[in-house]
């Protein structure tokens, strides 16, 4: 049955800004389904009040409302557009699902005569209601925990008497966890319910009795309004239950599981999507099954919207599954719909993976400080990354490679734990790095029993580890030179990088790599294609591994690559990896909007990003994509085989800049502006150097290397004063010090976790007030793009600012300064491309904080703010195909925009709040204000005198 023709228009609800627990997952959903909407002639109106996102990017839909998710601005919207037609609200993750029954109550809806799409109101009342989805549960023969509803203090008492410790406390209606908690002791119970109850919007929570050590598994479905049901993908969590899923590390497809049980999950999973509803579209679901021969199977929960695990079954698997389900919302049936991927075969066909996914959350808990570290019910990640290989093996591998915290990969980088409590208690309470720790047990010798016994984590994976234990330890005992090839070529097909290689045989990682070329172990590259190449495959997406060569019968040798490279001009774009706190979605904007450009240039783009939950590793965004760790050996080996004109590093935030330093060694072209102007901003002597040779004011400083240099430079900058390290993103390790003390701490602080880094100490200009500027350079011309004034004094970190656009009460003179110090340092510093430069303003005396050529976590905001593509002008200009002066500026704001960042304390309720010079935030919204005279303007700015008086 074809599409429904009676939709002509529709409103997409967002997920608004990043929070933990809904990231930028929900902005790659609501972007896919945008774009399947409009690929079908359908007008779509889009609300989100997140600006960082490519989702609310002018060119994703016909109208953007950058508004707060509020029935206000449901309201305005659909007076404005009387003929939306249908609201999907599927796409924007929790936030979106509970707008749009906020909306359904009021009698919204109905009143614009507007309908549901791609689920129904009472599919989103019975899987969040916890009691209405235990008694359809029953009802359909389905097990399920036991467990009870509470809605008041005292019947929660009389549950927990009833089922007895260890208890589960699940508030209704929240997200990622929010509020939910392990009760093992009856001493906690009071304080816990008291938080689950308050934690729900409706103060209703259910009781569950603790599946401890069961295993969890979730399968993301599809199905028509023929009733056709399709199974994406099993994904298996390799922590048992007790861990959210988004802190869980996660495997595709699922290794552990008998047949039988898996085809009885699938049709349990079929029939609780069928009961819960007559609609058509995307679905998640979640069981546990017990660790023991019976494999009992319980259902935890579905929810009917797109996923975060949705979003990984569609990376993992290449099949786009928020596009699909707007065109089954629209009425089509999956039969009638293409396979993305091979474009030959239908969507009614479940996709095969003849490789292996792991997914790693990313956290951030450097961040808050005093923060409980072990993980639990509620979700604590702030990103995640996914590694694809022919193995668990590799792709594990290649998943603790991308996840930037230092580690080459499991073991053989020296940086491992040796203490045996310390391990043992990592295990007994999951901590954030368990997956290395796992490791470190293996190789102090405790048994892989007693590890199980401990984690429950199911012995299949612990043998794996184990394994890759036994080779480290078999190739340690060899040198360079008398290493066997088989060994070599093995460690690499279990994802050993060349440096951990190089750290088990004492060489150099340069070595490995030699000798990998000379024994010919290279690198090759496979299709991620739905169907484990049955069908030829349209979409290249590749990921990388190992093979043993093969040998014809004229005795030709050879190993199959599937990548063909094209005599085309190509550029490479590195991605931001993993989201984290100082380097979030916007950089996926950047990237995304980079690779735009580069096509328009006549360029074949191609992508290296390893964040499944981002737009940048979209299937058909780069005319390439490689899913690999944004790590040097990975990204070497990419660029060896495709031979691109150059890398654009300035767009994936620091991840891809600290790689620029290693292009240029050797010799590889960095389009834009040179490593060297890179290196000089970034180091903070150089930098002041050619701020004092360009007679442009800066706090008072000096580099320490050591506490004891530190203490000396004090006597000479007088307190207070910033400390800093250098190369660091988001402000990681700034602290304002005040006394001797205080800096000799901090310093030998920063020192333990950056070891040799050079530290700066400014005189901390108090009470200032701090600007920031955005600008595009061709060397010669400079436009500036905006100019900001953070409402809160100089001393916040300018993400966890309000910022508004234009600045509110810089005089002439100030601005003036701010304008000739852009200009002047973006020429000096030979700036090709974007630059973001921060300044205090002090007694009318405009000095500079710090310059970052490269695209900022402003620029999306100014681009939306002003309605104008930045990073496709500054794109052109770094790879030389245009000048500033080539492109009209016409920027259109009336009054101001507010940039408010938004924190997720809530998921640590003991960590301290106050805000400095390091960054907490995990989001930002965007707030249009007429004028200054604005409430929601006055309510912020009063909050400035908070941080100023003394």
């Amino acid at each position: 049955m074809p599409k429904d023709s009676s939709i002509k228009s529709v409103l997409i609800i967002g997920s608004g800004p990043i929070i933990i627990g809904q990231a930028c997952e929900f902005d790659y959903s609501g972007s896919q389904s945008a774009r399947s909407l409009r690929e079908e002639g359908i007008e779509v109106i889009l609300i989100n009040s997140n600006p960082a996102t490519i989702m609310t990017d002018p060119a994703m839909a016909d109208h953007v409302y950058l508004k707060p998710l509020t029935t206000k601005s449901i309201i305005e919207i659909l007076k404005a557009h009387p003929n939306i037609d249908a609201v999907l609200p599927t796409m924007g993750g929790q936030t979106a699902l509970n707008l749009c029954l906020e909306a359904e109550e009021k009698g919204i809806w109905k009143d614009f005569n507007v309908r549901l799409i791609g689920v129904d109101i009472n599919a989103i009342n019975v899987t969040e209601d916890r009691d209405q989805f235990k008694t359809l549960l029953s009802k359909i023969g389905i097990p399920y925990a036991p467990a009870k509803t509470a809605n008041s203090f005292l019947k929660g008492k009389e549950i927990a008497q009833e089922f007895g410790f260890p208890l589960v406390i699940r508030p209704s209606f929240t997200l990622g966890g929010t509020g939910a908690a392990f009760v093992h002791r009856k001493e906690d119970f009071d304080e816990l319910l008291t938080r689950g109850l308050e934690a729900s919007p409706i103060h209703e929570v259910l009781i569950d009795k603790a599946l401890l050590g069961w295993k969890e598994y979730e399968l993301e479905l599809l199905r028509d309004q023929n009733d056709n049901v399709v199974i994406i993908c099993s994904i298996e969590n390799m922590d048992p239950m007790g861990i959210h899923t988004g802190d869980s590390i996660t495997v595709a497809p699922a290794m552990t599981l008998s047949d039988t049980t898996f085809q009885k999950m699938r049709d349990m999973a079929i029939h609780m999507m069928r009961s819960i509803g007559n609609f058509a579209g995307g679905c998640n679901v979640q069981f546990a099954v017990s660790p023991d021969e019976k494999e009992d199977i319980v259902a935890i929960e579905i929810n009917p919207r797109v996923s975060r695990s949705s979003a990984l079954a569609s990376k993992a698997t290449g099949y786009p599954i928020a596009k699909i389900a707007s065109k089954l919302a629209l009425g089509y049936t999956l039969d009638e719909l293409q396979n993305q991927i091979t474009k030959s075969t239908s969507a009614l066909f479940e996709p095969t993976l003849d490789y292996v996914i792991v997914k790693i959350p990313r956290w951030n808990f450097d961040k808050f400080e005093g923060a409980d570290r072990t993980l639990g019910l509620q979700m604590k990640s702030v990103g995640e990354v996914m590694g694809i290989g022919r193995s668990f093996q590799e792709a594990l591998h290649k998943a603790t490679q991308s996840l930037e915290i230092k580690r080459n990969g499991l073991g053989a980088d020296g940086k491992g734990y040796k203490n045996y409590e310390q391990i043992i208690e990592k295990l007994t309470y999951a901590s954030w790095d368990r997956v290395f720790v796992i490791y470190d047990a293996i190789q102090m010798g405790i048994p892989l029993s007693r590890i199980h016994e401990i984690t429950k984590i199911d012995m299949w994976f612990l043998k794996q580890y184990e394994e890759l234990y036994f080779l480290e330890k078999e190739i340690s005992n060899y040198r360079i030179d008398t290493l066997p090839k088989e060994l070599l070529l093995e460690a690499k097909q279990k994802g050993y990088g060349d440096r951990q290689i190089a750290h088990m045989l004492g060489c150099l990682e340069s070595q490995v790599y030699r000798l990998r070329e000379d024994m010919n172990i290279r690198r090759v590259y496979k299709l991620v294609d739905t169907c484990a190449a049955e069908f030829k495959a349209q979409t290249p997406y590749y990921y990388s591994t190992f093979e043993a060569e093969i040998e014809t019968a004229t005795g030709e040798r050879y190993v199959s690559n599937e990548s063909i490279v094209t005599d085309r001009k190509k550029v490479v774009v590195l991605g931001s990896g993993p989201n984290r706190i100082g380097q979030g979605i916007e950089f996926d904007y950047s990237c995304v909007h980079g690779v735009l450009a580069a096509k328009e240039c006549g360029y074949e783009t191609i992508m290296i990003n390893c964040n499944p939950e981002t737009v940048s590793t979209d299937f058909d965004t780069a005319d390439k994509l490689y899913f690999e760790p944004v790590f040097w050996e990975h990204i070497y080996d990419i660029i060896q085989h495709e031979k691109p004109e150059g890398v654009i590093v300035q767009l994936g935030g620091q991840t891809a800049l600290k790689l620029a330093e290693k292009l240029n060694r050797y010799g590889i072209k960095i389009f834009g502006t040179s490593y060297d102007a890179l290196d000089l901003a970034e180091d903070r002597g150089r930098f002041s150097g050619l701020l004092k040779e360009l007679n442009i004011p800066y706090p008072k400083f000096g580099v320490a290397e050591n506490a004891e240099q530190a203490l000396q430079l004090a006597d000479q900058l007088e307190f207070p004063l910033l400390v800093r390290p250098s190369y660091v993103l988001g402000g990681q390790g700034m602290k304002i010090v005040i006394n001797k003390q205080e800096l000799e701490e901090h310093v030998i602080e920063i020192l333990k976790h950056i070891p040799n880094n050079k530290l700066l100490l400014d005189y901390y200009l108090d009470g200032a007030i701090e600007a920031e500027a955005d600008a595009i350079c061709d060397g010669e011309n400079v436009y500036i793009i905006g100019i900001m004034e953070h409402i809160e004094p100089c001393g916040i970190h300018s993400g966890d600012s309000n910022a508004t656009l234009p600045p509110f009460n810089l005089g002439e003179f100030v601005m003036q300064q701010i304008k000739d110090h852009t200009k002047n340092i973006a020429l000096a510093l030979q700036t090709v491309g974007l630059i973001n430069i921060q300044f205090a303003i002090k007694d009318d005396i405009v000095y500079i904080i710090e310059a970052n050529p490269r695209a900022s976590r402003t620029v999306p905001f100014i681009a939306k703010a002003y309605g104008e593509p930045y990073v496709n002008y500054a794109t052109k200009v770094m790879l030389g195909e245009k000048k500033v002066t080539d492109f009209t500026f016409n920027p259109k704001l009336n009054g101001f925009a507010i940039k408010q960042p938004v924190f997720s304390f809530n998921k640590f309720p003991n960590v301290n709040k106050a805000l400095g010079p390091e960054m907490k935030s995990t989001g930002e919204s965007i707030l249009f204000i007429e004028d200054l005279k604005d409430d929601q303007f006055y309510d912020l700015y009063s909050r400035r005198k908070m941080y100023l008086s003394k």
